[in-house]
C-alpha cells in the first residue's frame, strides 16, 4: 500500500514513479490520498485490478486501520513543505507505523529527507527527524529513504527553473549551497526494492542521492543549458534573500523562512553512506536525462534544432 504524495513531487506521475516500479513487479497496489479522485491517473499504470484506492488522512488515525489491512508492505510519502509540520511528518508518521504495526505489516518505508535531525533549526527538517525517531518507535524494522532534491518530467525542481531561465536575468538564491540532486526512477527502484525486500532493507536508513554534488549556481546553470536557455546568472546576496524571506516572496516562487533556514546547510548524502549502491542502482546524471523534459522550454520547442544536431546534419 502507498500513503499519498510527498511535498517534493518524489512521487512522480508516469513511469518514474515508485508505483510503476512496484506494479511491474506484479504487486497488487492500494494507493491512499484525502480524495482518492487525486490518484485515479495513476491506474492505467498497472493491469485491470492491479491497482486499488483508499481514502485516508493522517489526521485521523482511525482512517488508516481499513486502508493497510491484509496489506504486507507500507510506504509512506506523505509530506508538506509549509503548514503544520509535526501533525504530519511526526504525529502522521507515527499513526502510519503503528497502524501498519497492528495489522501485521511486514515491510514499512519511510520517506524522510537528507537533513533530517530532531536538533535542527528547520522545522522542516526537525519534524522529519523526529517523525523518523517515531516511526522507528512504532516499526523498529522500518526502512527510511532519506532523498536529496530529487528531479523527473513532472517535477516541481527542473521545470521551475526552466521556466525562470527564460528570463534574462536569473537570480540565484543560496549559490554556494550544495545538493546531489538524484533522478525519480533511480529513487521509485530504491524505494520500491526496499518494499518488496525487508528481510535486507528492513531497519536500515539510506541516504539516497545522485551522481554529482552541484552548488545552486551549477544546478541553476545546468537546467537552464538542458532547457536551451542561457541567462545571466546574478547571486542575490544573502541579506537580500533572507529578507523575501521574511516577507515570503522571491522571484518565481514562494520561500518561507523555514526554508531560507534549510539553505543555509548543504544537502548531501553523508560521506560513506548507504545509498543506490546498496540497491545496485548506477545513479543517472541530470545532463543525461532532463533535456529529454526541459525540451520544450527550447525556443521552437523540444523539437528545435540545437547545436548538436545541426553539426551532425
Amino acid at each position: 500500500m502507498i500513503l499519498g504524495r510527498s511535498e517534493k513531487n518524489r512521487w512522480c506521475p508516469g513511469e518514474d514513479s515508485n508505483l510503476h516500479a512496484l506494479a511491474k513487479a506484479g504487486v497488487r497496489l492500494r494507493v491512499a490520498e484525502r480524495d482518492p479522485r487525486r490518484a485515479w491517473f495513476l491506474q492505467p499504470l498497472g493491469e485491470v485490478g492491479q491497482i486499488a484506492f483508499a481514502t485516508v488522512d493522517l489526521a485521523r488515525p482511525a482512517s488508516l486501520a481499513p486502508a493497510v489491512e491484509g496489506a504486507s508492505a507500507v510506504i509512506n510519502l506523505v509530506g508538506i513543505l509549509k503548514g503544520d509540520f509535526r501533525a504530519i511528518h511526526v504525529a502522521g508518521a507515527k499513526a502510519a507505523a503503528e497502524a501498519a504495526r497492528d495489522a501485521g505489516v511486514t515491510a514499512f518505508v519511510q520517506i524522510s529527507a537528507i537533513g533530517a535531525d530532531p536538533d535542527s533549526e528547520s522545522a522542516y527538517g526537525r519534524s522529519k527527524g523526529q517523525g523518523e525517531a517515531a516511526v522507528r518507535t512504532a516499526f523498529p524494522e522500518a526502512t527510511i529513504i532519506r532523498p536529496s532534491l530529487v528531479f523527473g518530467p513532472e517535477d516541481r525542481l527542473t521545470n521551475r527553473f526552466a521556466g525562470m531561465a527564460r528570463l534574462p536575468i536569473l537570480p540565484v538564491i543560496a549559490p554556494n549551497t550544495r545538493f546531489q540532486p538524484v533522478y525519480v526512477r533511480d529513487l521509485a527502484q530504491a524505494i520500491a526494492a526496499s518494499a518488496l525486500d525487508p528481510a535486507t532493507h528492513g531497519g536500515k536508513t539510506y541516504e539516497i542521492a545522485g551522481p554529482q554534488v552541484m552548488t545552486m549556481r551549477e544546478l541553476n546553470a545546468a537546467i537552464a543549458k538542458a532547457a536551451g536557455q542561457s541567462p545571466d546568472l546574478v547571486d542575490v546576496p544573502n541579506f537580500a534573500a533572507e529578507l523575501m524571506a521574511l516577507l515570503g516572496f522571491l522571484p518565481g516562487a514562494p520561500l518561507t523562512r523555514d526554508q531560507w533556514i534549510m539553505l543555509q546547510k548543504d544537502n548531501v548524502a553523508a560521506p560513506k553512506s548507504n545509498g543506490l549502491k546498496a540497491f545496485g542502482i548506477d545513479p543517472t546524471p541530470l545532463a543525461a536525462v532532463a533535456p529529454e523534459w526541459l525540451g520544450r522550454f527550447r525556443r521552437g520547442g523540444r523539437f528545435a534544432p540545437t547545436a548538436t544536431n545541426a553539426s551532425n546534419n
